[in-house]
């Protein structure tokens, strides 16, 4: 028992410095679009390979891969919800924004699914060894209302970003501006997705005056 917790104890020392974790921050807007109602902005569906916290990277011969010794500031679902939520604070007018657990006490919800989220590397041998990648964050958008919860727009962001250098900094920086812009859309899409749906049904069901 002695020699096995000894030799365990050794096993599970590392000399390696911790990762570094790296956080991403929308962007303030110059103005705000106007969406009246009460939102919920549920957790994201990640597509497989990127549903972790480890910054991927894909290859020209479609090979997915992680940098190593950095991280985002949680797994990837959380990340992108928390940007989202960032985002509308920024660029829009809200009754109110909540998450999951409030998503059915709202008049509406937001589901997004991330296809990408990640740096390409380029395929073109004119882009040389050692050349930069582009950050790419591609988005899918669904709204719906939570009262039949039923589905009332869909729409998608789809955005690139390229890394001024091989930095790991710069790389992030890169899918900061890619995620910012695509979120940007997304933003755009949930507002004219809801604007039409209340436009629609004032017509359907227009207000009644009160006899005097």
């Amino acid at each position: 028992m002695l020699a096995v917790a000894g030799c365990t104890g050794s096993l599970f020392k590392s000399n390696a410095p911790p990762p570094t974790q790296y956080q991403l921050t929308a962007s303030p807007a110059s103005s705000q679009v106007d969406i009246p109602v009460d939102l919920a902005v549920l957790t994201p569906r990640v597509r497989p390979g990127l549903d972790t916290d480890l910054i991927a990277a894909l290859y020209s011969d479609r090979r997915l891969d992680y940098f190593a010794g950095a991280r985002w500031s949680g797994p990837l679902d959380e990340v992108v919800q928390d940007l989202a939520l960032q985002a509308f604070r920024a660029r829009a007018k809200l009754k109110s924004l909540h998450t999951d657990e409030s998503a059915f006490a709202s008049g509406y919800w937001l589901e997004l699914e991330v296809a990408d989220f990640q740096a390409e590397y380029a395929r073109s041998r004119a882009a040389g060894p050692g050349a930069p990648p582009v950050a790419h964050v591609h988005l899918l958008g669904r709204v719906g209302g939570s009262v039949d919860r039923r589905l009332l727009g869909q729409f998608e962001a789809d955005e690139r970003a390229p890394a001024a250098d091989n930095r790991l900094a710069a790389i992030v920086e890169a899918c900061n501006q890619a995620a910012d812009a695509a979120l940007a859309k997304i933003v755009e899409g949930t507002a004219e997705t809801i604007a039409t749906t209340r436009s629609a049904q004032n017509v359907a069901n227009p207000p009644t005056s009160s006899a005097r």
